[in-house]
């Protein structure tokens, strides 16, 4: 929890040193720190600390990775989430993307990472790969996203859409070969016990 939480950190500490000096940008989402405390004489001997967030906690991104929620996806904090999450998914090539994006204004907190099965630069994350799967169908961009000449995910993923069924059409079909496609199973999220 602490290591996705701080690693989330610190890609959120670069986008706003990319994001703030931009003229009109304004404030940028942070996620707060957290901390894995021992108390070796409590029956709980570990737990996880953070600053506490006082005021409205909004959820500003599902936990299955749809985008901001309908209700959230028009607020300035609401936008710039969906704006981060498409600059970490641009900055890493599509292979990691910050999902589970909630907290109190723009202060963000127990936040999710989703990467492909390798892995990114040795880090795997704690959500299903289908979350970037998600993200890049549903994403729409907004203003924040043009600011920082973030590409469409759009025309990305209806190019490879196209070209994934134009390579089909020259397939044999599915009578002449026999497909065993494994099932796999949903990656739960890993917690470690907390106390809040």
């Amino acid at each position: 929890e602490c290591y996705v939480q701080n690693t989330a950190r610190e890609y959120a500490k670069i986008y706003a040193a990319e994001a703030e000096p931009l003229e009109g940008f304004g404030e940028v989402p942070e996620i707060i720190p957290i901390f894995l405390v021992h108390r070796p004489a409590n029956n709980i001997p570990y737990a996880t600390v953070e600053e506490e967030l006082v005021g409205e906690f909004v959820k500003y991104s599902v936990r299955d990775g749809k985008e901001v929620n309908f209700l959230r996806r028009d607020s300035e904090a609401g936008q710039k989430c969906c704006t981060f999450q498409h600059w970490v998914y641009e900055k890493t090539n599509g292979n990691l993307l910050v999902t589970d994006l909630q907290g109190v204004g723009m202060k963000l907190t127990d936040v999710g990472i989703a990467t492909l099965a390798k892995g990114y630069k040795g880090f795997k994350g704690n959500c299903s790969i289908s979350f970037i799967e998600q993200f890049r169908a549903l994403h729409q961009c907004n203003k924040y996203c043009e600011m920082l000449g973030l590409k469409s995910l759009r025309t990305t993923h209806q190019k490879q859409r196209k070209a994934t069924s134009m390579k089909s059409k020259s397939l044999p079909t599915s009578s002449t070969i026999k497909k065993t496609v494994p099932k796999k199973a949903r990656e739960p999220r890993d917690f470690i016990s907390s106390e809040h």
